[in-house]
């Protein structure tokens, strides 16, 4: 867990203000000893802090407890949202369904504004696998995305925010995972803050800050990562969105290798013309397609009476078990 200094409180609140008027009703986990709360409620937002830790409760809740309904304290982990087990959930794991019809948030349509937002630092810890959870949850409406466009508003590491804006052709940083993120939000950054702007409460007292071989990661990046209002229209939906994010992770998994030869291993005849038709070269290799390619890639072969799905369907289901 990392804690943000006192100095820092106010440019966060300050990216987190939304003009004059009501705000948006703001969802903080892992909040710990509440500086970035307090600042927050100083600016009149609405706050509801999912702590999961039970030494930071009794401070916040006495906080919850001086105000006037502008706080609300609820004992859960973000990072254990929605787990993959049955029966009844152990705290501090949480359901959003529950956690939804606690704040009083109800479901709008996809292409209604935002309902909710939500800040937090993320766990370096399994960091990428987090991002890949949210973006599961993204493409199947599936958890928080079950109630509409929810924002996020995180700090994550420089190294995924380089991986998240890479453009083509960009060695190591250009990946699925880019692709996906790109279709699936609108990427804004916030504001660049170093890591030793941040304390811990590790036992040892250091600033474990993760290792990056190939991509710069000297800073957190605070992100705001916006559900695109267009991303169901045409040819994808929730219903085959699994299959679309399997097809961008087969394919850059040799991201030097050619499209062409990725449509030769599918045993598509017409490789060749439907390339000509969405006018992308026939040596195009797999790095240098911009993620709307994909998309139409994928919107193509949809309609094309030459392509079935059932060669997907027992890797699909092993690559999203691999993800949970």
């Amino acid at each position: 867990r990392y804690i943000a200094c006192p100095r820092l409180a106010r440019t966060v609140q300050q990216c987190l203000q939304r003009g004059a008027g009501p705000q948006p009703l703001l969802l903080e986990f892992a909040p710990g000893p509440g500086i970035l709360t307090q600042t927050l409620l100083n600016a009149g937002i609405r706050v509801v802090a999912l702590e999961s830790n039970l030494a930071y409760l009794p401070h916040l809740q006495s906080l919850e407890n001086s105000l006037d309904g502008q706080l609300k304290v609820i004992y859960g982990d973000f990072c254990r949202l929605d787990p993959l087990v049955s029966g009844t959930l152990k705290p501090p794991a949480v359901c959003s369904d529950k956690l939804f019809e606690t704040m009083g948030v109800a479901a709008v349509p996809w292409r209604a504004d935002v309902p909710l937002r939500i800040f937090g630092i993320m766990p370096h810890t399994l960091e990428r696998n987090r991002l890949w959870r949210l973006l599961f949850g993204l493409y199947e409406c599936n958890s928080i995305y079950k109630y509409g466009r929810v924002e996020l508003n995180l700090f994550i590491s420089e190294r995924e925010y380089t991986v998240l804006k890479a453009k083509p052709g960009k060695p190591w940083a250009y990946q699925a995972l880019t692709v996906l993120a790109q279709i699936g939000y609108e990427i804004e950054l916030l504001h660049m803050e170093p890591w030793s702007s941040f304390a811990t409460d590790l036992k040892n007292g250091n600033l474990a800050i993760p290792k990056a071989k190939c991509l710069p990661n000297d800073h957190l990046c605070l992100v705001r990562l916006t559900p695109q209002q267009n991303l169901f229209t045409g040819g994808l939906k929730p219903t085959n969105a699994t299959t679309f994010i399997f097809m961008v992770k087969q394919c850059l998994a040799k991201p030097t290798s050619r499209l062409s030869d990725r449509l030769n291993s599918w045993s598509l005849d017409n490789g060749g013309e439907l390339l000509k038709a969405l006018e992308i070269p026939e040596n195009a290799a797999m790095r240098d397609l911009y993620p709307e390619d994909y998309r139409r890639i994928f919107e193509a072969l949809q309609n094309s009476s030459m392509f079935t799905e059932t060669w997907f369907y027992d890797e699909v289901s092993e690559s999203v078990r691999t993800i949970n």
